[in-house]
């Protein structure tokens, strides 16, 4: 209550302007005052008051990427190097690549005059709390498209998507997968595939690796693969003589390999890779062996990981490592996409961060 009253009366009433009323959002404003941006187990994590109100580029925290670099015994002794690229640090909810695959979609949009921006995804969605939160920062209406019934209570991040007024739209598993014929015929609605997926997401993730410094020295650029979106982008801009590793996150995924290679150009097809046997069940299944690894990975490395994707991706590294997949000597660029929305469906204190 403090920090409240001590914020400048213009912001409450800007911030009850905004929300129209809506008392969950109301909430949701006022908890950008609380500090600890990167601990959010329940709620968005916390950000300056004022800048729901200012261009989401002007939030973005692109110079705080960096490498973090990963010493342990197994490494040392399989003289192999493991770089991690921070992109988590951009930004509390728009999160890791989600800057990256969005960025050409909602330049189009403004282009295009499109004064609403709908998207799909389900109910921990890292790309749905973050399209509403751009959108609510250039204060352009959105929809969400969410897979699965109406809930009887949301998840924490369609609260969220909710108080920061993205209209829900609830598709049953089979509406969803003929997702198509929900779409209305509206040119003033700009539509974003799921996940980003498309030529504009790829653009934008492929300037991923420009914030790596020395990328033509690595042998390896690993990262998880939910639609292939970021994979694909990392592929276009990687070197003939890198290999790509992509750790899909989904049970029998297959059919995503030919949607990489759709968006792959022709002289990368051969340098990527995608493992199919570390999703501990299926999208948003784990395993305790997973949670551990998490909580030790925090321990040894202050690296939060999310049980949807990075986690997995990670784990992935250290069990190839143990079956000699990577050439001795090699370095190996971790990719951390960011978003942790998944994180918030676990019981308190599941987590150490």
């Amino acid at each position: 209550m403090t920090d409240l009253i001590n914020c400048s009366a213009q912001y409450y009433l800007n911030a009850i302007d905004l929300a129209k009323n809506d008392l969950a959002a109301v909430e949701l404003y006022i908890l950008y005052l609380l500090p600890d941006i990167y601990s959010f187990p329940k709620r968005l994590p916390a950000a300056n008051f004022n800048l729901v109100f200012m261009d989401l580029l002007n939030e973005l925290n692109l110079d705080k990427i960096f490498i973090q670099k990963i010493n342990d015994e197994c490494l040392i002794k399989a003289n192999i190097q493991l770089d991690v690229l921070r992109l988590d640090k951009i930004h509390p909810v728009v999160s890791g690549n989600k800057w990256f695959k969005l960025k050409y979609y909602l330049q189009q949009a403004a282009e295009d005059n499109c004064t609403c921006i709908a998207t799909f995804g389900g109910a921990f969605s890292n790309h749905i709390i973050a399209v509403a939160y751009a959108c609510a920062a250039k204060k352009i209406q959105c929809i969400g498209y969410i897979r699965g019934e109406r809930p009887a209570t949301f998840s924490p991040t369609l609260s969220d998507a909710k108080a920061l007024n993205m209209r829900l739209i609830f598709l049953s598993r089979s509406e969803y997968l003929n997702r198509k014929k929900s779409i209305q015929n509206d040119q003033s609605t700009f539509y974003v595939p799921e996940g980003g997926y498309g030529k504009n997401g790829v653009k934008g993730a492929s300037e991923i690796l420009n914030f790596v410094p020395d990328i033509p020295g690595y042998n390896y650029i690993v990262c998880a693969v939910g639609t292939g979106t970021m994979l694909a982008g990392i592929v276009n801009a990687s070197s003939t003589h890198q290999n790509i590793i992509g750790i899909s996150v989904l049970k029998n995924n297959f059919s995503v390999e030919n949607e990489v290679l759709a968006l792959v150009n022709d002289k990368a097809k051969n340098q990527t890779k995608i493992l199919h046997d570390y999703h501990f069940g299926g999208y948003a299944k784990y395993a305790q062996q997973l949670i551990e690894f998490m909580n030790k990975t925090w321990k040894a490395y202050a690296l939060p990981l999310d049980f949807v994707y990075t986690a997995k991706a990670f784990y992935a590294i250290f069990d190839l490592l143990k079956n000699d997949f990577f050439i001795a000597g090699s370095k190996i660029l971790f990719v951390h996409s960011g978003g942790l929305q998944g994180n918030r469906s676990l019981k308190e204190e599941t987590l150490l961060f």
